[in-house]
């Protein structure tokens, strides 16, 4: 997938989260090729840059590139067993309404309920039990598109 991105965050290897665009966006003649392809709340990871710098007034450098993205990978706390790396499953959040130092993982940005997932990486049980009494195993997933 391809979008614009402003020259100075055009690295390869970044990733961001797209919130939505801009209302300046909407009567842009690039909307088309930087936003409307992009799924809100959602993080992706630059894999390529472009060169073909484009004007643009709402990033720093007045200056856009063409990059090339897909979905980022994402690390998320669950209490799911049987997991193995490769199976797929279904992201349901837990039920949890603490805010403790493992919140952010529990529920990361750019996962949302209803997601499909493969696990790329069961990293085991490094965080035992949390104050809700589940026991955490940290994964990597990717996502079935």
């Amino acid at each position: 997938m391809i979008t614009l991105i402003g020259k100075d965050l055009a690295k390869k290897g970044n990733s961001f989260i797209f919130y939505g665009p801009a209302e300046e966006c909407e009567d842009c003649r690039f909307k088309s090729s930087c936003v409307d392809s992009l799924d809100e709340n959602r993080k992706y990871i630059i894999t390529g840059v472009r060169d073909n710098e484009q004007k643009c007034h709402i990033h720093d450098e007045n200056l856009v590139l063409p990059v090339e993205i897909e979905r980022a990978n994402i690390s998320v706390l669950s209490d799911s067993k049987n997991i193995f790396p490769g199976s797929t499953f279904t992201y349901e959040p837990l039920d949890c309404d603490e805010t403790c130092e493992y919140h952010d993982y529990c529920f990361p940005e750019g996962l949302i309920k209803g997601d499909k997932c493969i696990i790329l990486e069961n990293d085991g049980k490094h965080i035992g039990k949390c104050r809700k009494d589940y026991n955490l195993n940290k994964l990597d997933l990717g996502f079935v598109i």
